[in-house]
Formats: C-alpha cells, structure tokens, sequence
C-alpha cells in the first residue's frame, strides 16, 4: 500500500495519509477509454462532414463553404489535440500503476496527477471543440436564411 499525503503538516501522524494502491488509477481506465471513443467518433462524424461538403460544392466554393472549411479545419486540429492528451492521459494512468506495482509510491503518485491533469487538459479542449461545434451550425443557419430571402 502507498501512502499519500492528504494534509501536511509539521507534526504528521499516521491519520494525516490515506492509502493509494494500483485500483485508484485503475478506475480511470474505462473513462479514459470512453472519452477515447468518443473523440473517435467525433473525428469520424468531421471526416464524412468534409466529404459531404466537397462532394456539394464541387469544383465552385462559395462564401459559405469557405467559412465551413476553415471551421471544419479548426476542429479537427482541436480533435487530435483532444486525442492526443487523451492517450497521454492513458499512458501516464498506466505508468502510474506499474510504478505502484514497483512500490514506488511517489513516482506512481506523480504520475496519477499527471495522468488527471493531462485528462482535464483533454476535456477543455473538448468543451472548446464544442463551442466551435456550434459556431458551425450557426453558419449553416445562416446559409438557410440568405437561400430563404
């Protein structure tokens, strides 16, 4: 059992630690592995958007399709960039509990922080991609209206 610091102070005592064993990073795993999927599935979703949009625009690109293609091209950059934090995420969880298994406390602990902070890093970029995900659908409401008019 690993042994991490909860409240420091000068005078420890043995109720100032709670135990870290190889099961807490571990409980990150099937999220990880979610958020992994999902992304996926987001990169995908974008890949048949960017074909959909060649295949309607042909060879003539209009103002439109111009301001789509810039945004499509915005978000995939900000998908591999979710995706890559996310395996980062995965790989540090993963080292943190083989250093756990090694008993090395302070090195498996490191690294599940690490592992977290990569893992928040991921959602950020996730909650911006959405954002931008929105601005999208705002350009094709847009689209509609003036074909309206």
């Amino acid at each position: 059992m690993i042994r991490i610091l909860v409240n420091p102070s000068p005078t420890l005592n043995t109720g100032d630690f709670m135990l870290m064993t190889m099961t807490t990073p571990a409980l990150l795993f099937p999220a990880i592995s979610l958020l992994l999927l999902a992304y996926t599935n987001r990169f995908l979703v974008l890949a048949q958007l960017i074909r959909q949009l060649n295949t309607r625009e042909g060879g003539q690109v209009r103002d439109m399709a111009k301001r789509q293609i810039e945004n499509l091209r915005q978000r995939m950059f900000l998908i591999r960039s979710m995706q890559r934090w996310g395996v980062i995420s995965f790989v540090l969880c993963t080292l943190s509990m083989f250093f756990l298994f090694m008993q090395w406390g302070l090195a498996g602990q490191i690294a599940f922080g690490a592992s977290l902070a990569s893992l928040m890093l991921s959602l950020l970029v996730s909650l911006y991609e959405i954002q931008i995900s929105c601005n999208a659908i705002k350009i094709e409401l847009e689209s509609m209206e003036q074909e309206q008019a």
